[in-house]
C-alpha cells in the first residue's frame, strides 16, 4: 500500500505561497504558463511525495522562468554567529542541569525556531526567550527512555541537521552524546546545496561542528531528506545507522513512515502540526518513527 505523505493542508499552503509568486512585470501569457506549471507539479505528484519535494520542483520552475534564487547567505552567517555568541551561556546552563542530555535535546529542539521556510522573519528576542526558558518536561518520557536505551547499545548514529543557527545547538547535543556514549560513531548530515536557511557544509564549518564530528552533505538541495534522491554516501550512513536523529519539520515530512529507527525532534510551526500532535504552536515534539506510524493509523491523511 502506498504511503500517503501529502495532505490537503500542505497543498493549500503551497498554492497560497507560490501560485501567484511571479514578478509583477510578468505578462499574462507568462503568468498563465507559470501557474499551469505549478498546478501540474501538484496535480501530478504521487501521494507519497512530501511538501519539501514539491517545493523543490516549484523552485526549479521559478529559477527556469524568472531566474529566481533566494540568497540566505548573510542571514545564515548572522544566526550562526548569534547562536555561537550564546553558546557559552547555554553550555553553562547545560552543565548545571540535572540531566545534561535531556537539556541538550531541549536546546536543539528550540533552535528549530530559526526557520525562514515557515515565516519571513525570525524574532530574535522570542528565540532567546524560548532557549532560556525551555523546560525538560517538553520531552516525552517514553521516547526519551527509548532514545537512551538505543544510544547505550548503538555503534553508529546518523544526525540529520536542519537550519542555520540551530546547528550550534545540534553541536552541543552531539557533544553531550559523545561524552555520555563514547563508543558511538556519529555522522552529521547537512544539505547538499543552498535551500532557504538550511545548514550546509559551510555552516557546519562556521559553527565548529566539523571540529568534533564527521560531517557530510546529502547530495541535493531539497529542504528535507528525500531518500530517493540523496547521495549514495548519505544513504549508506542512514541505512547502516543504529539510531537516527532527525531535526526539523521538513525532515519529518520527507521521512516519516519510512520504518527506520528515527527520532524526530522539531518545533511545531504550523496549524497542521499543532493539530496533528495536539500541542500549541511553537511547542517541541520528540517522537520515534514507530510511534508516529501508530499515531497515523486509522487517519485518512497524514
Amino acid at each position: 500500500m502506498e504511503k500517503i505523505r501529502l495532505n490537503p493542508e500542505c497543498i493549500n499552503c503551497l498554492l497560497k505561497k507560490h501560485l501567484e509568486s511571479y514578478p509583477e512585470n510578468a505578462d499574462t501569457e507568462t503568468r498563465i504558463e507559470y501557474m499551469q506549471s505549478i498546478l501540474k507539479i501538484i496535480g501530478n505528484a504521487p501521494k507519497y511525495y512530501s511538501s519539501p519535494k514539491l517545493l523543490n520542483s516549484i523552485n526549479e520552475v521559478k529559477s527556469r522562468m524568472f531566474g529566481f534564487k533566494e540568497d540566505f547567505t548573510e542571514i545564515k552567517k548572522h544566526f550562526n554567529a548569534l547562536m555561537l555568541e550564546a553558546e557559552p551561556q547555554l553550555t553553562e546552563k547545560l552543565n548545571e542541569a540535572g540531566d545534561s542530555l535531556r537539556r541538550a535535546l531541549c536546546y536543539s529542539m528550540m533552535g528549530n525556531y530559526i526557520d525562514f521556510g515557515t515565516r519571513k522573519s525570525v524574532d530574535e528576542a522570542e528565540l532567546k526567550n524560548l532557549l532560556w526558558n525551555t523546560s525538560d518536561e517538553m520531552i516525552d518520557d517514553k521516547a526519551y527512555r527509548e532514545l537512551r536505551g538505543d544510544l547505550a547499545k548503538a555503534k553508529r548514529l546518523a544526525y540529520l541537521t536542519d537550519n542555520c543557527g540551530e546547528i550550534v545547538m545540534d553541536k552541543m547535543f552531539i557533544r553531550v552524546i559523545q561524552e555520555r556514549y563514547p563508543d558511538i560513531s556519529v555522522t552529521a548530515i547537512v544539505r547538499g546545496g543552498n535551500i532557504l536557511n538550511d545548514a550546509t557544509i559551510e555552516d557546519a564549518k562556521q559553527v565548529g561542528l566539523t571540529d568534533i564530528v564527521t560531517v557530510i552533505d546529502n547530495g541535493n538541495h531539497i529542504a528535507g531528506t528525500w531518500l530517493e534522491e540523496i547521495s549514495g554516501q548519505a544513504m549508506s550512513k542512514i541505512d547502516n545507522a543504529d539510531v537516527i536523529i532527525s531535526k526539523g519539520q521538513a525532515n519529518f515530512e520527507s521521512l516519516y513512515q519510512c520504518g527506520k529507527n528515527i527520532y524526530y525532534a522539531f518545533m511545531c510551526k504550523c496549524k497542521l502540526f499543532s493539530d496533528r500532535f495536539k500541542v500549541p504552536m511553537f511547542h517541541g515534539i520528540f517522537v520515534n518513527d514507530k510511534d508516529v506510524c501508530r499515531l497515523m493509523e486509522g487517519k485518512e491523511d497524514a
